[in-house]
């Protein structure tokens, strides 16, 4: 039971006459005020088998299951709410949140009306952020311009849009809305990544470390400590904390890209190929994750798989940074396989990059590529 005064006191009351309805109402509304959330359940567990719940306490009953990560318990309160007149703006906006969740994005943006976006403070950033999931970050960061407009002092709106802005390669305006909020996991986050674009990869981690406190599951805010880390040199910590936002992102090419580059300079080539391959599981056109197996591929002697990988990976992208490491590598080793663990041996040491770059350069412009969908929702 929680030592809230408040609930502790109508907990007293409630020994005296258990079945008192508003003593049972009061109590559990006290319970989500005070965030103890088994209490508010057992509370309205118990309203609900003396008399069903009433719509207000039917409300409270879906953001306690929400807040306890009972999602279609959740929905099912909030729609019945809908199916039964009570069709507010705050349980619109708490169906769109649960949508956000559960990847329904399209559906988000049909819940967040202009009334929803009005009268709820949070619904504005949201809807940016599911746009920014389902269409291009140029469209997302159209729609927060506009937004901007009605709720201009909106820090996570100001982080959402920022965040489209970094996506959209516009790092003087992510920069600027970011530099507005006041706070917010996004907004730090933001800065963290253009702080890491202008090689400042100190203030970065500082910038990271402030996100995460904020947001302990944000991916875009592991994915930039990682790379803070590996652009001081420290690989050891950097691969960890990559895996970790490539985790829970899940299909975020980049991170998965970054992760492996990571343990490539640990010299665990086995974690390395393990991150490449999910990201060539996910999207078998992506460049880097081709290039980067081939300089694998080198690693282990096969230099004919190498040379077909690195063949893909310059056809999908001239660009590529692991498949023109893997063309310089192989103009070393070709014809001496056995000499090719020693090249790639080589190019694990920072710095170890191509036109210049050395390798945790790169991973930076890797890890912040490919950003084409908005942040996991926190």
């Amino acid at each position: 039971m929680s030592d809230g005064t408040r609930l502790a006191r109508l907990r007293g009351y409630l020994e005296q006459d258990p079945q008192n309805l508003a003593l049972l109402a009061d109590a559990a509304t006290a319970a989500l005020d005070e965030n103890a959330l088994d209490d508010a359940a057992e509370l309205l567990a118990r309203h609900a088998a003396l008399s069903p719940l009433p719509p207000g306490l039917v409300n409270t009953a879906g953001i306690v299951a929400m807040r306890r990560g009972e999602r279609d318990a959740a929905r099912a309160a909030f729609e019945s709410l809908r199916e039964g007149g009570h069709d507010h703006p705050s349980v619109r906006f708490n169906l769109a949140w649960l949508n956000a969740l559960d990847g329904r994005f399209a559906e988000v943006g049909e819940l967040l009306d202009d009334e929803v976006l009005a009268a709820v403070p949070r619904a504005a950033a949201l809807k940016v952020q599911a746009l920014h999931h389902i269409a291009e970050p140029e469209d997302a960061l159209a729609l927060g311009q506009l937004l901007l407009e009605a709720h201009p002092q909106d820090d996570a709106l100001l982080g959402a849009v920022a965040v489209a802005a970094m996506d959209a390669d516009d790092y003087a305006l992510a920069a600027s809305l970011a530099g507005r909020a006041k706070g917010g996991a996004d907004a730090l986050t933001t800065q963290g990544l253009v702080a890491l674009n202008e090689d400042d990869p100190q203030a970065a981690l500082g910038l990271f470390q402030r996100a995460l406190a904020e947001a302990p599951e944000a991916p875009r805010a592991w994915l930039g400590m990682g790379l803070g880390l590996l652009a001081e040199g420290n690989a050891d910590a950097a691969a960890p904390a990559l895996e970790k936002g490539a985790a829970i992102w899940g299909d975020h090419l980049g991170s998965w890209i970054a992760a492996g580059w990571a343990q490539f300079v640990r010299r665990d080539l086995v974690a390395a190929r393990r991150n490449f391959e999910t990201a060539l599981a996910h999207d078998d056109n992506f460049a880097e994750s081709h290039g980067a197996l081939a300089v694998l591929d080198i690693a282990d002697g096969d230099l004919e798989g190498a040379r077909r990988r690195t063949e893909i990976a310059l056809r999908l992208d001239r660009e590529c940074f692991g498949g023109m490491l893997a063309r310089v590598l192989l103009l070393e080793a070709d014809g001496k396989p056995e000499l090719a663990q020693r090249i790639v041996e080589r190019a694990m040491q920072l710095p170890a990059g191509v036109e210049g770059k050395t390798l945790a350069q790169a991973m930076v412009g890797l890890g912040t590529a490919n950003q084409r969908r908005g942040e996991t929702l926190q």
